[in-house]
């Protein structure tokens, strides 16, 4: 079938970036918003826009009845997910199909059956896709049980999990029951269910994941390994692609297991497997995303394709363009993530407005982000503002032209995690690639990184066309803000189209 609108059931970035590879593609965009994104950019950039609730999630983007409803009254033929709020939930992906719209993503049963963390390890058994040792544990007789079989020290993980919710890391038996409770609790207030598994807890390993691709007509591929080790309470701060880690031949084995384990949940459409990654490069399953990921920019610029137009294309019935032998990787990326917080401040949440806005150019520097000026941050969303995303033609290049493009960059009235980015991009361990998931950790603990200046405060190497830049807006002193011109009218204006607003 040939899809000609779509309803994109999300926010921020990620509902911007789905919006203009639509356009690319000549099929219009819906998109929804809480009465706090009203002049957010996703709902400027789409084609039309409908009010969904206010701003509490609970009653706008996780509201399957009000988006379902959305995109039949908008005369959609599908509806895209995005990543976050209902992008891995089966129920949401069944209510699409069962209104007769196309789900542009996974279907509900391999949502289902990925998400199920208990059931997804029993299947990735089944496929020979390694597991790390561990089982259920619905009481903490169960999990005592379970630790006792699989070796302290060990992890507890909510069944629904993510997002690093509910989940503790016990070393001593000891200290299990306590811990069981608090992540049970955890698990129960944030995914509406307590079940925990236990599984042995790899100290310091990688985080690697490997973005597969699969069609309604039997193939299925995978576009290499993303390199997520450098995260803070399991929450990704830097990514790159490939690992610095990874050689052809453990590539070859990753990307094998990770088609093999789309293939045990009957998947389609695009998905990532993730991996935990010891020193002697043994790999563990540790769980496969259902959706999109904040991070396939990086694979989009190695491997040169469109991750959403290649959903889109597969929503649609066609087969995938190239098999496996075709796919080789050019170059390598890094992507860092942008957070409203403050890392000196114990990343501390960050409030308030946007007053001055400059984001990097250049050979080889994209920029996904949905902020502008005047744009107000609040706290009921995620603290992600924006990505920054290079290419290079090697890890030394790409992290050269990573520095020159946070320094070049310019964020007036909120702070960020900027400097630490920049600090962390200066690092020699990690300019060797010796990184590993405690590695940001050990970083925070043991450097001075809080006594660098802000990337708003002007370094000495920075570029003499910066410097220019200042002089031909009158700002010359040291630290001042270039302030951009006002943001365009409405784009619906801009184009002639009537806005769409309920």
């Amino acid at each position: 079938m040939r899809i000609r609108k779509v309803l994109i059931a999300n926010r921020g970035e990620i509902a911007l970036r789905i919006a203009r590879t639509l356009r690319e593609m000549d099929i219009r965009s819906v998109a929804v918003f809480s009465s706090a994104d009203r002049d957010e950019l996703h709902v400027r950039a789409a084609d039309e826009a409908y009010p969904i609730g206010p701003p509490a999630p609970s009653e706008s983007y996780l509201r399957i009845d009000r988006i379902v409803e959305t995109a039949k009254t908008a005369g959609c033929d599908a509806v895209h997910p995005g990543y976050g709020f209902l992008s891995e939930n089966a129920a949401f992906a069944k209510a699409v199909e069962d209104s007769g719209l196309v789900f542009i993503g996974p279907p509900p049963a391999a949502i289902a059956a990925a998400g199920d963390k208990l059931n997804a390890r029993s299947a990735m058994a089944r496929m020979g896709v390694p597991v790390i040792p561990g089982g259920p544990a619905a009481t903490v007789k169960d999990a005592e049980a379970a630790a006792a079989k699989a070796g302290y020290p060990v992890a507890l993980k909510a069944v629904a999990g993510g997002g690093g919710k509910g989940i503790r890391v016990v070393r001593r038996k000891e200290d299990l029951a306590a811990a069981f409770a608090r992540a049970s609790s955890e698990a129960q207030a944030a995914f509406g269910n307590g079940a925990m598994y236990v599984e042995r807890f790899l100290d310091a390993p990688r985080h690697i994941e490997v973005q597969v691709l699969a069609d309604a007509h039997g193939s299925a591929v995978h576009l290499g390994e993303r390199e997520c080790s450098v995260q803070r309470r399991h929450q990704k701060l830097l990514e790159e692609c490939p690992s610095p880690f990874v050689d052809a031949d453990l590539r070859a084995r990753m990307g094998a297991a990770a088609v093999l384990a789309a293939r045990a949940v009957g998947y389609r459409n695009a998905g990532t497997v993730e991996f935990l990654v010891d020193r002697e490069r043994n790999f563990h399953f540790l769980e496969m995303n259902t959706r999109i990921q904040v991070e396939h920019p990086i694979t989009e610029l190695v491997y040169g394709v469109d991750l959403v137009r290649l959903q889109v294309e597969v929503a649609e019935g066609r087969p995938l363009p190239f098999a496996q032998t075709d796919v080789a990787p050019r170059g390598h990326a890094i992507e860092v993530r942008l957070t409203a917080e403050d890392p000196a401040a114990g990343f501390l949440p960050q409030t308030g407005r946007v007053e001055a806005l400059r984001f990097p150019q250049g050979p080889g520097v994209r920029v996904d982000s949905h902020l502008y000026p005047g744009q107000e941050i609040t706290l009921f969303y995620d603290p992600m503002v924006g990505k920054i995303v290079v290419h290079g033609r090697d890890r030394a290049d790409a992290i050269a032209r990573m520095r020159r493009a946070l320094v070049e960059m310019r964020l007036v009235g909120i702070k960020t995690c900027a400097p630490l980015l920049l600090a962390l991009l200066g690092d020699e361990r990690f300019r060797r690639g010796e990184v590993d998931t405690a590695f940001l950790e050990r970083y925070l603990a043991e450097s001075a990184w809080q006594r660098l200046p802000d990337v708003n405060d002007l370094p000495a190497e920075l570029p003499v066309v910066i410097a220019a830049v200042l002089f031909a807006h009158g700002r010359q002193g040291a630290g001042r803000a270039v302030v951009p011109p006002a943001p365009a009218a409405s784009e619906w204006v801009a184009a002639g189209r009537r806005e769409q607003m309920r």
